[in-house]
């Protein structure tokens, strides 16, 4: 699959998206506005409207964007270690906590499919439904896991001290289907 952020998107249209995840990156999502994306940019924010029709187009290109860096991720991840979920939930651990904002955008609401390029979002899910043995109850069950983790460890709830790398390899080994080829 082709990079959603190049083929989808004018010139224009691509640097607003990358402006827009440099500030959501350095300020967080209160700081994505289209006055401020403007700013950013040196325009007026009525010229936004030109390439994105509101601020949720944007962030649907941000979040096309995270899903297919996320697939690249898992997949570099399952060519090192095929079919280990470990590696998958490490691999995703790592991403998530390297672009805080980025992730929550991407996982803290309903995921806007119809403006998703076809096959992103089952692209991003492949590497963990391929180790889950086709398993797709599993694969949301290890999904789950993971993102409660990253969730848990961005929002300060595990105590100082503790050992999160080995919570992440028991809870991930513990999804390691017997059946996969390991």
């Amino acid at each position: 699959m082709a990079d959603p952020f190049t083929d989808r998107l004018t010139p224009r249209a691509r640097d607003i998206v990358s402006a827009a995840r440099a500030l959501l990156e350095e300020e967080g999502p209160e700081a994505l506005t289209m006055r401020r994306l403007g700013d950013r940019l040196g325009i007026r924010a009525p010229s936004l409207y030109k390439h994105f029709p509101d601020k949720a187009a944007v962030e649907s290109e941000l979040i096309a964007l995270s899903l297919w860096e996320t697939a690249e991720v898992l997949e570099a991840a399952e060519a090192a270690d095929p079919g280990s979920v470990p590696a998958l939930a490490e691999a995703y651990r790592r991403h998530a906590l390297a672009h805080p904002h980025l992730y929550r955008l991407t996982t803290e609401r309903p995921l806007p499919r119809a403006a998703l390029p076809p096959g992103l979002e089952y692209r991003a899910a492949a590497p963990l439904l391929r180790a889950c043995c086709g398993d797709e109850d599993l694969a949301r069950a290890v999904w789950a896991f993971a993102h409660g983790m990253v969730v848990l460890q961005l929002n300060g709830r595990f105590p100082d001290g503790a050992d999160l790398t080995k919570a992440w390899e028991t809870g991930a080994a513990a999804f390691q289907p017997a059946t996969a080829d390991r």
